[in-house]
């Protein structure tokens, strides 16, 4: 078999075996895998690995309090399943990702954030306990304040601690199953972050689409996005049905994404926003997860695949530091229109978490000959504004360039090393990042 994340880049030698006993089969493999959601080679076995386990048929929910609201799950949950269970019982997970076909321990792997970050943080900050398998082959639970430094490690580690079984995790609970929605058009990217910060405060999910292509006065325009749950008498009587999912069968032409296409996609979708502010009530569906609707839309980019590049640029330099990076994409004409922009609030409670105050940048860029070298100049812009990239999205970064972005990783690979010093855990990113 051949294994690759959900941008199909890079693809390596290697098989999946998938148990309901999570414990039984992380005993001898060197990563654990959830739905394969991660972008790049987070989670991928590196070269000369040629077994990872899958946790996806661990699934089970093990404990539930209706009256705190605190899960207690194996490792293989997933979000969808969450959303199915807890959202019609008025409790919801209190950060998701832009998917809901993730596991508990992918979100935790990748601390994952949200809309709501500038509010909530990061998914670590609402973790109780982990149940972990480590190298040595022992069964762990860590939490903040059972070896906090394991814990801490592991949330935002990508896996690279030990193979996460289990998850207690703090949900929250919701007024109504629907969300009040305000979209607004913005000009461009100076425009934008203004909005985003003036948003922050009253609204306690906000996101924007940006236009990578667009150039001069334009530049970064796009659509704010601003949202929160709805109240019992604002909220329709029943539970939003889930929408029928429409698959791409086949990987289309790479030609189809061209950069004239993209570009009248953009116009025609920053057209169509409404130039003032419209309120609506929207399914969180709908709002969380967009791209959800469309399955394996990944096979859009063609059989080369694509990578996601995210980046966030530190409060401190964002107004020049967001524009130099909207400028250079502009340039390259690289972008497609899958390209997000939020507001991000403090630092995740993970020794390798990504967010930090500032503003967060992702897009999605067709994979070719000169990909690698548009993100060697993104990373170089990154490193000289004091920011960073998400690791469960990245693909091509080099080891050199994130060591300069990342001041705390010796101390993480300090702590990896201490519960695992012959390097048995390890995956395809961390050996191409960090060397084991």
């Amino acid at each position: 078999m051949r294994l690759s994340g959900w941008g199909r880049v890079p693809v390596v030698p290697g098989r999946e075996i998938r148990s309901e006993q999570l414990a039984a089969i992380t005993e001898h493999v060197p990563l654990t895998r959830g739905l394969g959601r991660a972008y790049g080679d987070a989670a991928l076995p590196a070269a000369g690995d040629d077994v990872v386990a899958g946790s996806s048929l661990a699934d089970r929910v093990l404990a539930f309090d209706s009256e705190t609201g605190v899960l207690h799950a194996e490792a293989g949950f997933s979000l969808h399943q969450l959303y199915q269970v807890f959202l019609p019982r008025g409790w919801f997970t209190p950060v998701t990702p832009g998917t809901r076909f993730v596991t508990l321990g992918g979100m935790v792997a990748a601390d994952v954030h949200g809309k709501n970050h500038h509010r909530d943080g990061c998914i670590g900050e609402h973790v109780r306990r982990l149940l972990l398998r480590v190298a040595t082959g022992d069964i762990v639970a860590c939490s903040p304040e059972e070896e906090p430094e394991l814990f801490r490690a592991t949330v935002g580690g990508m896996g690279l601690t030990g193979h996460i079984l289990e998850v207690t995790l703090q949900l929250t609970r919701v007024p109504s199953p629907w969300i009040v929605q305000q979209s607004e058009r913005i000009p461009n990217i100076d425009a934008f972050i203004e909005r985003l910060k003036a948003a922050a405060p009253r609204w306690p999910m906000t996101v924007g689409w940006i236009d990578g292509l667009a150039g001069g006065a334009q530049l970064g325009r796009g659509v704010l996005l601003c949202g929160r749950w709805a109240e019992p008498a604002e909220a329709p009587p029943a539970f939003p049905k889930l929408r029928p999912v429409l698959t791409l069968p086949f990987d289309l032409p790479s030609s189809v994404l061209n950069p004239t296409a993209i570009k009248l996609f953009n116009a025609a979708y920053y057209r169509r926003a409404p130039s003032g502010r419209v309120q609506s009530i929207v399914s969180p569906e709908s709002f969380l997860y967009p791209l959800d609707a469309i399955g394996a839309w990944n096979r859009g980019y063609g059989r080369r695949g694509f990578i996601q590049y995210q980046c966030v640029l530190p409060e401190a330099t964002v107004h020049h530091s967001v524009r130099h990076f909207m400028e250079l994409i502009a340039r390259h004409g690289r972008a497609s229109f899958l390209s997000v922009i939020k507001d991000c609030g403090r630092e995740g409670v993970g020794t390798l978490s990504f967010p930090m105050p500032g503003i967060s940048i992702a897009l999605d860029i067709p994979y070719d000959d000169v990909t690698q070298a548009l993100v060697d100049e993104m990373n170089r812009l990154v490193i000289a504004q004091g920011g960073r990239v998400y690791l469960a999205k990245d693909a091509l970064s080099r080891r050199d360039d994130f060591c300069r972005m990342e001041p705390r990783l010796p101390h993480f690979l300090a702590v990896r090393r201490r519960w695992d010093p012959q390097g048995r855990i390890r995956s395809a990113q961390s050996v191409r990042l960090f060397g084991w």
